[in-house]
């Protein structure tokens, strides 16, 4: 089998409440979501989807994410699509870097592979582990008042774990904090994420002022550095996130004992083939995760319960259902939500086809 055609497409994805806000004063209203599309000459055909937070959040933007493809898809095709490895390794010879641009690209080969195979991801990465997995719900930063009612609205649709964003005034994320707690029951999970929005000198505050609160301290600071003085100064449970890029992060902060969990986001390591290297390594350290991506639609959300649901739960610390989060449905066949839980989709490959009328014309198309 040969990959023949690349074709790319952008589509918007506005969300449910608006607006999604976190450290720093970002906010996002629509997202920028980029879904491709590889043929083969074998009549099957994979998609992908890649969606940065804006462009403030990583180093990672949309219109990025689709130059870069239309700069790897000459060098990829006449590959066979299920030769992960050496697809991988070429898109690594031909760009250095940017893995955000190549995920989409590695996520649309693994729906090629199962469907060639007949077996669903969820099957390859591992098997399925349990009929379902738990969620979080993430919570806009807003008035400490207004972030409690969006936990308790939410905590009614059946979700039991929230990530609050905050990183911004000390004293206002304390009281945050304290506000969604006073009204989460026993078995309830909280994680207070700032996403590197403080200087460690407010992070050390803000954990002491929580030393007694069940809570988990996100990601506080931008250097690894800060992270690990706070993690040192806490005895609260500690994430680690967007410094969580490679393999070699991962080993670095077992190491350190920099952290109890992990965000696995599938573009920000390069896609599902490098996520699940760092899964299987996780598992065999006893680091547990968070599986999830920077944003998207169905397919993304496809992909993520594939991952999570092949991992072993009790390494799996939560995981993310974006589908939700937007207005706009990009494809057939995507898992939904129920109660605050999520299963891979049974069919093979991702599971989901796109729906036409929701991709628009393409960005572009190489290959015939």
């Amino acid at each position: 089998m040969q990959i023949r055609k690349i074709t790319a497409y952008k589509v918007d994805l506005p969300l449910h409440e608006g607006s999604y806000k976190w450290s720093g004063g970002n906010s996002v209203t629509v997202f920028d979501s980029t879904v491709v599309a590889i043929e083969t000459d074998a009549g099957i055909t994979g998609h992908g989807e890649v969606c940065p937070l804006g462009p403030a959040y990583l180093p990672a933007y949309a219109a990025g994410a689709r130059t870069g493809m239309a700069e790897l898809a000459p060098g990829l095709l006449g590959l066979d699509p299920c030769e992960l490895g050496i697809l991988n390794r070429r898109m690594d010879q031909l760009m250095r870097g940017h893995p955000y641009v190549k995920s989409a690209i590695d996520m649309a080969c693994w729906d090629i592979l199962g469907q060639a195979t007949g077996q669903p991801v969820v099957t390859l990465l591992g098997g399925r582990h349990a009929a379902d997995f738990a969620l979080y719900r993430a919570i806009s930063q807003d008035t400490p008042e207004a972030m409690a009612a969006s936990v308790a609205r939410y905590r009614e649709e059946g979700y039991t774990k929230f990530q609050l964003k905050v990183g911004g005034d000390p004293d206002t994320d304390i009281d945050r904090i304290h506000a969604v707690r006073a009204l989460l029951r026993r078995g309830d999970v909280l994680v207070a994420d700032a996403n590197t929005g403080w200087r460690q000198h407010e992070a050390m505050r803000v954990a002491a002022a929580v030393r007694d609160t069940d809570v988990y301290i996100e990601q506080p600071c931008l250097s690894y550095e800060e992270c690990l003085a706070v993690r040192r100064h806490t005895d609260r449970p500690f994430v680690l996130d967007e410094l969580i890029d490679e393999l070699g992060m991962v080993l670095r902060g077992v190491e350190d004992q920099a952290m109890d969990v992990i965000n696995l986001k599938i573009s920000k390591v390069g896609g599902l083939t490098k996520a699940r290297q760092i899964r299987d390594l996780c598992v065999s350290l006893g680091i547990a995760m968070t599986i999830e991506d920077t944003w998207g639609g169905d397919i993304i959300t496809a992909a993520i319960a594939h991952l999570a649901h092949s991992t072993p739960p009790e390494f799996l610390f939560t995981a993310t259902d974006f589908n939700s989060y937007v207005t706009v449905s990009i494809a057939h066949g995507a898992p939904q939500r129920q109660n605050g839980r999520l299963a891979a989709p049974q069919a093979p490959g991702l599971g989901t086809t796109p729906k036409p009328e929701a991709l628009g014309p393409p960005v572009f198309s190489i290959g015939k």
